[in-house]
């Protein structure tokens, strides 16, 4: 049986979770979200916690078991203390600035760049160089970061760029004359 799957998914008190055949709700003081369940995979609340079972040991019921379990963990995780991302940007003159929402970037090229918030997601720069993307979805979360990361990804000569903030840039040695 799955490590993962196995070990149930404490719900603290100030969190609702309600089950129906294909979804479950989650609902906390941040907000609410909505997990898929899983084919093969049975949901039940016992004494203020979820626990996941498994149907048969199918690979594919196997997968979804640690899956779910993990998904739904996020979930309640999300809505009681959400998640952030932290981003820097390294490089001479390299600055962002927030516009209301959102974010305008001065990363090297012509124009300045803006990026906009997906829904349920915010931003926070408490300096110049320091990006941090927050919200109650993990998934969301991650995507948003990734996607501030691909307007100027770290290149390996000089390190200059937009890094996560525990990324290590592999620097290349340049020309020997």
């Amino acid at each position: 049986m799955s490590r993962i799957g196995r070990a149930p998914v404490e719900v603290p008190d100030k969190v609702e979770v309600n089950i129906s055949a294909q979804t479950l709700s989650i609902k906390g003081p941040r907000g609410e979200l909505s997990v898929p369940v899983g084919r093969g995979v049975e949901i039940k609340q016992q004494d203020g916690n979820v626990v996941v079972e498994r149907r048969s040991d199918t690979p594919e019921h196997r997968a979804m078991h640690g899956l779910t379990r993990s998904l739904i963990q996020n979930a309640v995780t999300g809505v009681t203390e959400g998640f952030a991302k932290t981003r820097q940007i390294h490089g001479v003159g390299y600055q962002g600035s927030m516009q209301g929402r959102d974010i305008n970037l001065q990363v090297g090229y012509s124009h300045p760049i803006t990026i906009s918030p997906r829904e349920g997601i915010d931003f926070e720069m408490p300096n110049p160089t320091t990006i941090v993307v927050w919200g109650i979805d993990k998934q969301r979360v991650g995507q948003m970061a990734a996607e501030i990361r691909r307007v100027r990804p770290p290149e390996p000569y000089k390190g200059k760029g937009i890094r996560y903030s525990d990324e290590q840039v592999r620097r290349k040695v340049g020309k020997t004359g």
